[in-house]
């Protein structure tokens, strides 16, 4: 059911806030792009199926990076399919490095840019070795914030770098490519100044860029209660205690509370299903396998021969055996 407040907007404005017509024209381009298949059973099922993955967000699978990024309600459904595809990651402990992260991501999305996984392994490491290994956790919610608010931190950092130059950042920031965390963060005792800037007076500057964004943000009370609690601080130090922060964390609603993170029951469900039906199959597999006269077992006495029997002229295989990371 509708809330008063949905239904006191005025049309335009509620089909710009949830991007309604951005889901439109995907859906047009889909239906062009693949009329032959839809037209045999009909254009209206198309739109209800299509719409139907909105909601449930598996709309973004395997989509381009620029769809994907594309809406918030796109990035938060794309941070839940990442948590719900690798969660057994975290669920077995393993650690990773940042490539293999970003390997994960690409599974999901091809074309996801390597640079957003480097910003999002910085916040966990802080550019001392970024070839170290990660948890799935700690991984996870420094993406989802460098992800999510990508946009937001990118005119932050360049506030962040007037503040230590001393220039007034009171005005509209316009990022670049090689603006914020790609810049020199100076060390403790260079220039014989404190490290970072004061907190209140990065407040004002945040409060003041929130107040005309044009993307999503932080809530601005959850980020004035973040610098509440220190009187100066780094970048870095900021983005960390973000990606930390229980209510941004819920405010935002992509993923589960981190105690939580590793219990998915509705997910955990469904894999149990799909053993189940899988078992019966492969049970009969290898039934017919066994039979005189099945594909099977011939291919395996052939494969016994050969490994029994090698030729001269070849040399003995070398099988490579996967073995975990200590």
């Amino acid at each position: 059911m509708l809330s008063p407040e949905r239904l006191a907007l005025p049309d335009y404005e509620y089909l710009a806030q949830r991007h309604v017509l951005t889901y439109v024209e995907d859906a047009v381009c889909q239906l062009l792009e693949n009329k032959e298949d839809i037209s045999q059973y009909g254009i209206a099922r198309f739109f209800t199926e299509y719409f139907n993955s909105v909601c449930q967000g598996t709309h973004i699978l395997f989509r381009e990076f620029s769809f994907i990024q594309a809406t918030p309600h796109n990035r938060a459904s794309f941070l839940r399919a990442f948590w719900r595809c690798f969660r057994t990651v975290g669920k077995n402990g393993d650690l990773l490095t940042m490539r293999e992260y970003h390997c994960l991501l690409q599974l999901l999305c091809p074309d996801f840019p390597l640079e957003l996984t480097q910003k999002a392994a910085r916040i966990v490491l802080m550019d001392d070795a970024m070839d170290c290994l990660m948890s799935f956790s700690d991984f996870l919610f420094a993406f989802q914030i460098q992800f999510y608010y990508s946009e937001f931190l990118e005119s932050v950092a360049a506030i962040y770098q007037d503040l230590l130059s001393g220039k007034n950042p009171n005005t509209v920031i316009v990022p670049t490519s090689s603006s914020g965390q790609h810049r020199h963060r100076p060390s403790t005792g260079e220039a014989g100044t404190p490290e970072g800037v004061e907190a209140s007076l990065f407040y004002q500057c945040l409060e003041n860029l929130c107040d005309r964004h044009k993307y999503s943000c932080p809530p601005p009370a959850l980020v004035k209660e973040v610098l509440s609690n220190v009187q100066r601080l780094t970048f870095y130090g900021f983005l960390v205690a973000l990606s930390k922060h229980h209510g941004i964390n819920q405010a935002l609603g992509a993923l589960p509370d981190k105690g939580d993170l590793m219990h998915d029951p509705a997910m955990d469900e469904e894999l149990e299903r799909l053993v189940l039906r899988w078992r019966p199959h492969r049970s009969s597999r290898q039934h017919r396998a066994k039979e005189p006269g099945a594909f099977g077992y011939q291919r395996r006495d052939k494969l016994e021969a050969l490994q029994t029997v090698p030729p001269a002229s070849a040399p003995t295989p070398c099988l490579y055996q996967w073995e975990p990371r200590e």
